[in-house]
């Protein structure tokens, strides 16, 4: 008699699946950032997180589940949920240089969660983490996944690769406190095992270092730091592992060196001459270019415990970073969206869509290169990027035209992620 109700039960459960949860978005208006055409009465609907149907027009009939939850938003336009890529979660713009050092480990990634949260309410359902110490974005990422926090979806990077004495290593100390960071490297086989040893603890994009930094004490800005052959290790061994890679680079040699290497995106790319445009249009080489948060830099000076040589730096390069934005989308380079977030304060990520448009872009441009571009450079078109079927249920609301005014994507109105209404 036991055996029999038991498998009753079991009969049961298999024959009587879980319901699917639904969720229906209706909005005034939706921005296809593939046509670059703003449809009006759209209808969302969203099953298990990811979109089931999209419909538009006033005559248009979804078919909405039964007990299905609304999220309307009249009066408001929704576009896909934005992405950022280049971010710093575990970064504080408001605490740098040696103030840093008077706080203990773990604080960076508890403030990471509070980051977390501002990027996601700020409307960026996706990110990619490019670089944190002591693998606290895997953390995060593990704790956002599991539903423990709330923040963007992450592609994490945790350490930089670099050479030593370069702009990812630690330059801050003296030699009877000298500190070599995990990820430095001196060789392309050296290169090979530290990119193996980084995807064994959760990383999963990998970042190098290819030229000094702003923030880098002691280095040139622009001078390269990894030779090509360590670079193309680098390469090869992260793609045979289905790995993206970015490439940190302001001057000109590192930037042409890494793209004829095959590094997938280009970080700052501040100096990048005219034969290094041509050749990451040749290569198909994202440019992922952070040109706004030079304002912020200049403005706060040393006030949040940054070095006057990093001002310096940042001083010779910032116009001229601008300057080369402008010349690469001109001559047609594939161009992401990122920021430099944890180097001016997180959640403002998207005041730089209108120094984008300033400095050469459309609208529809600047929307692209944090939408469908950035999820093609990710690797996860079928994912995100689009309000399409398939794809994760993320989605910003706004108050007017983004492509009448791009400033309107700094208030989004609503934010939703996977079907769950977050802002």
């Amino acid at each position: 008699m036991v055996r029999k109700i038991l498998a009753a039960a079991l009969l049961a459960s298999v024959a009587t699946p879980a319901l699917a949860e639904s969720v229906v978005v209706t909005a005034a208006h939706l921005l296809d950032v593939n046509s670059g055409k703003t449809l009006d009465d759209p209808v969302v609907v969203i099953t298990d997180g990811r979109i089931a149907s999209v419909v538009t027009g006033a005559n248009a009939r979804p078919v909405i589940p039964a007990g299905a939850t609304r999220i309307d938003l009249p009066g408001k336009t929704i576009l896909p949920g934005l992405i950022d890529m280049h971010v710093h979660l575990t970064s504080l713009a408001e605490i740098g240089g040696y103030t840093g050092l008077k706080y203990t480990d773990s604080f960076w990634q508890a403030v990471g969660v509070a980051n977390a949260k501002k990027t996601l309410d700020a409307g960026f359902t996706s990110v990619r983490n490019v670089g944190s110490g002591d693998f606290d974005d895997v953390g995060l990422r593990q704790a956002i996944d599991g539903g423990w926090i709330e923040g963007p979806r992450m592609t994490t990077a945790t350490y930089a690769i670099g050479a030593t004495g370069g702009h990812c290593d630690d330059n801050s100390l003296p030699p009877s406190l000298d500190k070599q960071q995990p990820s430095v490297i001196n060789s392309p086989g050296e290169a090979r095992a530290k990119v193996r040893w980084l995807h064994k603890y959760g990383a999963t994009v990998i970042k190098i270092c290819a030229t000094g930094g702003v923030f880098s004490l002691g280095d040139s800005v622009g001078g390269q730091q990894l030779s090509f052959e360590e670079m193309k290790a680098i390469a090869d061994e992260a793609h045979m592992l289905h790995l993206k890679v970015a490439a940190h680079a302001h001057g000109d040699e590192g930037i042409k060196a890494a793209i004829l290497a095959g590094i997938d995106t280009i970080e700052h790319c501040s100096l990048a001459s005219d034969e290094a445009i041509k050749l990451a249009v040749e290569h198909h080489t994202w440019f992922d270019m952070d040109i706004y948060n030079d304002d912020y830099i200049l403005a706060t000076g040393t006030k949040n415990g940054t070095e006057q040589q990093s001002i310096d730096k940042e001083r010779m390069i910032g116009l001229k970073q601008r300057q080369t934005f402008a010349r690469a989308v001109k001559a047609g380079v594939p161009m992401l969206f990122g920021t430099d977030a944890g180097v001016y304060p997180h959640g403002d990520n998207a005041k730089q869509f209108a120094m984008m448009v300033k400095w050469g872009m459309t609208p529809i441009q600047a929307i692209r290169a944090a939408t469908l571009s950035a999820a093609d450079a990710l690797g996860t078109p079928d994912d995100v990027g689009q309000i399409a079927v398939g794809r994760y249920g993320d989605i910003v609301a706004v108050d007017g035209d983004p492509l009448a005014d791009v400033r309107v994507l700094e208030h989004p109105a609503a934010v939703i992620k996977g079907g769950e209404r977050v802002r």
